[in-house]
């Protein structure tokens, strides 16, 4: 009989490829504002309402719930709701497998590589590096502590933390938002395009969610970031490259930026280079570490 995993952010890029994956060797379920289909259950995070139907004989949870950080201005309202969709998500979860007397073999959760901080430096962090002091990096400590919460409350045997790079695919994301601009040959870098950009190819942050789910031994906090470094320039003039698009409009000044996007806009302006060493060093072996190749993937489809 396939051991159940319950995946939470069900309408999500991550959660629809992945799900895909995992189906030949478990039963995939998942939590849902809206359901559709008896694989999915219905929850309601902010009125603490859940169908626990959903967590029975459940042997794995992935907690990819949270909305998007790059989606709207961060005015209070919003920031509130960034934190709860991922803290409050995961507290409801806990009380639920509490009352339930239910314990998981494991609780993988999605974390961010904003958990460093928001800021362009020569430093290339590890996990056992500090947290940084800004709104991302506090969104991200939050997300973690819940997730903690599972192991530290004997809920679950093992918490793996999935510190997630730039996720690139042609179907959503950051990619598919810079594609328009670089297919109309009006592509440009950001600011001064230097700030560090880390990423992954979602075939590949796919499968460290799957290497996490069926690797016992793992726990505790990995950065899932491609090997191959790269900044918001180099990105930029790859995709035009590989679109055989020319590129010689004018970086979008820092400025235009944060009168668009106000305090979001140092999410797009600053960023730095994360290790990977620790989940290749676990066994993992990407299957995309290098950038123009990823690309060539994602682009080269017709």
């Amino acid at each position: 009989m396939k051991e159940i995993v319950l995946i939470t952010g069900a309408n999500g890029l991550v959660a629809q490829e992945l799900s895909k994956k995992l189906e030949k060797e478990y039963s995939v379920r998942f939590l849902t504002r809206k359901k559709k289909n008896d694989r999915e259950f219905e929850w309601d995070i902010k009125n603490e309402i859940i169908d626990d139907t959903a967590f029975e004989n459940v042997s794995h949870i992935i907690h990819l719930a949270g909305a998007n950080i790059a989606e709207k201005r961060w005015t209070d309202e919003r920031k509130k709701e960034l934190i709860s969709s991922r803290v409050d998500s995961a507290n409801l979860i806990l009380k639920t497998l509490q009352k339930k007397n239910i314990k998981l073999k494991s609780f993988v959760s999605a974390s961010g590589i904003n958990y460093y901080g928001t800021k362009t430096t020569d430093k290339i962090f590890t996990e056992n590096d500090n947290p940084g002091n800004d709104f991302l990096s506090e969104v991200v400590v939050l997300w973690e502590r819940a997730a903690d919460d599972f192991k530290e409350q004997n809920i679950a045997e093992r918490v793996v933390k999935i510190r997630t790079a730039v996720v690139l695919s042609e179907k959503d994301g950051a990619l598919k938002k810079m594609l328009p601009a670089i297919k109309m040959g009006i592509g440009s870098p950001l600011g001064n395009g230097k700030q560090y950009m880390p990423w992954i190819h979602i075939k590949d942050i796919c499968s460290i969610y799957e290497f996490a789910l069926k690797n016992s031994e793992l726990n505790g906090a990995f950065n899932a970031t491609s090997p191959e470094h790269t900044t918001n320039e180099n990105l930029t003039k790859k995709i035009a490259e590989i679109l055989k698009k020319p590129l010689f409009m004018p970086n979008v000044p820092s400025f235009v930026l944060k009168l668009l996007f106000g305090e979001l806009a140092s999410a797009l302006l600053e960023g730095s280079r994360a290790s990977s060493e620790k989940i290749q060093n676990a066994g993992f072996k990407f299957k995309f570490p290098d950038l123009k190749l990823a690309l060539q993937d994602l682009l080269n489809k017709n």
